[in-house]
């Protein structure tokens, strides 16, 4: 006599039927190769199964037995990270998230920040020293919106300076992809004349707006409208494949950074249902 499987408890990186009838439009079919028949694949549980590595802070090798194998989730992780679709994903839901909030689908200002992360010993040619926050890994140069919203990621070398870091992270958005956007609040780190310099010739109508720290105080101190992107920091290390950055390749740790604001803006949208 068969017996019946048990039900698996929800996890928090589990998709809902609300957030899959959202995302399912926005992710290519499922691959077939040329004179073979359509793989059998259920994106649905790919997608669940790279969130729930992102979420746990897991290797590949240890994920769930009741998810899909590890070589058929890291192929479509890889498929999709170089063929820009988490990129495609976080502009498309971006655009939602902000008109739910009743914002227009672009911003118009944008906070700039450079948070420094911890690697492995396999971490890469991408790793270096970050004097001044003690830190021996990698950079993540954060551009998010005035909700905190992730607009665009670049990893480095912890000890690539932010001004220097900085063109190199603006030159991933087109001009175009952000029409409204005018100013990029940072701090004291980004008063560089190189990253102005390349402002003027490359993005003119863009500002640079330097919030710096009242005279006198020391430790944390929250800055106008800079507060937003520290926020995002925090939201980033609620998933704890963020705690360290273990990828060998910093367009993976990159593709890491935009599942989570994947999952975020998913939840939010449909917070109501």
């Amino acid at each position: 006599m068969a017996t019946e499987k048990p039900t698996r408890k929800p996890s928090p990186s589990d998709l809902t039927d609300a957030q899959w009838t959202i995302l399912e439009p926005l992710i290519p079919a499922a691959h077939t190769q040329r004179g073979g028949r359509p793989r059998e694949v259920d994106r649905r549980e790919i997608v669940k199964a790279i969130l729930s590595l992102n979420r746990r802070g897991c290797q590949w090798e240890r994920l769930p037995h009741e998810l899909l194998p590890k070589s058929t989730v890291d192929a479509y992780f890889a498929r999709w990270r170089d063929d820009g679709t988490w990129v495609t994903l976080l502009d498309a839901l971006r655009a939602q998230t902000r008109q739910q909030a009743g914002r227009e689908p672009t911003p118009s200002a944008a906070c700039i920040d450079s948070p420094s992360v911890k690697t492995r010993e396999m971490g890469g040619r991408e790793r270096g020293d970050d004097g001044g926050r003690k830190v021996k890994g990698r950079k993540r140069h954060l551009l998010v919106d005035i909700l905190g919203v992730l607009v665009v990621v670049l990893i480095t070398s912890a000890g690539l300076d932010d001004g220097v870091a900085a063109p190199q992270l603006l030159q991933l958005i087109e001009a175009n992809d952000v029409p409204r956007l005018e100013t990029i609040v940072a701090d004291n780190t980004y008063h560089n004349h190189a990253l102005h310099t390349w402002r003027r010739a490359h993005r003119p109508t863009w500002r640079i707006e330097v919030k710096t720290r009242p005279e006198g105080v020391t430790g944390f101190t929250p800055l106008e409208k800079r507060w937003v992107v520290e926020r995002t920091n925090a939201w980033n290390g609620r998933y704890r494949r963020h705690s360290k950055d273990d990828e060998r390749k910093p367009e993976s740790s990159a593709a890491m950074i935009y599942m989570s604001h994947i999952h975020l803006m998913l939840r939010r949208l449909t917070s109501h249902c």
